[in-house]
């Protein structure tokens, strides 16, 4: 059974995404921009109290990252 996916702040979000490779390449308002070398799409993280589970798994597929990967972060 596929794991269920954690929910966590934009704050959060960030440092796992860090964590994996993902560099900060600007922040625009409240809106961090991720950058990673050999992938085609920037991330756009909002510095929300808490991510909505559409928005976390559109990133998560954007990084090509699964649920369990981005939750042992």
């Amino acid at each position: 059974m596929a794991e269920k996916l954690k929910l966590c702040s934009g704050s959060e979000a960030v440092k796992k995404f860090i964590r994996s490779g993902w560099k900060i390449s600007r922040q625009k308002g409240s809106h961090v921009m991720l950058i990673k070398n050999g992938y085609l799409y920037t991330l756009s993280i909002p510095q929300h109290n808490e991510l909505g589970p559409g928005l976390l798994r559109k990133l998560l597929k954007q990084a090509n990252m699964t649920v369990e990967e981005f939750n042992a972060l």
